[in-house]
């Protein structure tokens, strides 16, 4: 999904063009629900290191080519420019070829569906239903002729497929079943992962309203968006709370509390701003709140397997 961060306008040069055409600061999106679902897992059982090795370079190629096929499709729409924030550039800065890039995308989903269907083997195969959905959402997300991204819905269909189906899928390629522990630890990951995607589109409220997007940003406005943003951090971490009260998971992961400042930075970034510049570093702490958070729950999981 789209997970933009800040970029300089000016144009990139050899290797650069290519690694900032992944939008790398988006693909701990991709690389923390992995570890998650994983560690979790040695709750009940050991480690399959290929299996993790493969899901998480599958998940971090899907990523990729789903910031590929963004750059894409806003450039043919006509939504991106030399002076857009928060873009790879490739196309409208550095002078790639569109055909090239959306080639590029699509090389990006073959290898992975090389992966899963080494992950196929080596659990089921209805991972490859499964990863076939999650790669049409990618594709769809700002492809096709009613793009996911410019409707409401850009936001629950970002959290659950880099939420809750990433953590489930890992889980279960680990273990062999789903449990109720899995579902639950995987809903903050999943709303946090929406949270970014909310707060890409209050970054980019007004050119998507002139573009014709109907974002739930757009539909709410401003001011009601970012007290969403604020709601959904906080759901987040009081989730956390209630599954260390039911006994559902170890307090250890109370430790991803540290992560509350960024949270708290990410929602006063955004009050007062309307220029989309001056809201990227709320834009950053947002995305770094998701990753901070994923981590250090991670983390915690890891430590109460050792006690």
């Amino acid at each position: 999904m789209e997970i933009n961060s800040a970029n300089n306008i000016h144009a990139d040069k050899g290797w650069q063009v290519w690694w900032k055409l992944t939008r790398p600061h988006t693909l701990t999106a991709a690389f923390v629900p992995v570890f998650l679902g994983t560690v979790l897992a040695l709750h009940f059982t050991s480690l399959h290191l290929f299996l993790f090795l493969a899901m998480l370079f599958a998940c971090l190629l899907i990523q990729a080519a789903t910031n590929m096929f963004n750059e894409y499709y806003d450039y043919v729409r006509g939504l991106d420019t030399e002076k857009s924030i928060g873009i790879g550039g490739a196309i409208v800065r550095n002078g790639v070829k569109p055909k090239t890039v959306i080639q590029l995308a699509f090389l990006l989903y073959f290898i992975s569906l090389l992966l899963g269907i080494y992950i196929c083997v080596n659990s089921t195969w209805w991972i490859a239903v499964i990863g076939i959905v999650c790669m049409a959402a990618g594709y769809f997300y700002t492809g096709g002729p009613v793009p996911i991204a410019y409707t409401p819905f850009g936001e629950i269909v970002a959290g659950l497929f880099m939420g809750n189906i990433i953590i489930l899928i890992s889980f279960y390629i680990q273990t062999g079943f789903i449990n109720l522990v899995s579902i639950l630890i995987s809903i903050p990951i999943s709303i946090l992962v929406g949270a970014i995607l909310l707060a890409n589109n209050i970054r980019d409220l007004d050119g998507d309203k002139e573009h014709g997007r109907k974002t739930i940003a757009i539909l709410i406005g401003r001011r009601n968006a970012i007290r969403l943003l604020a709601t959904m951090f906080l759901v987040s971490y009081l989730l956390l709370v209630i599954f260390v009260i039911t006994g559902q998971a170890s307090p250890w992961i109370l430790i991803a509390f540290i992560s509350i400042p960024k949270a708290v930075k990410a929602t006063k970034g955004f009050i007062g701003k309307t220029q989309p510049l001056e809201m990227m570093p709320a834009m950053q702490a947002t995305a770094q709140t998701n990753t901070i958070f994923g981590f250090l729950v991670s983390i915690g999981l890891l430590v109460s397997t050792l006690f």
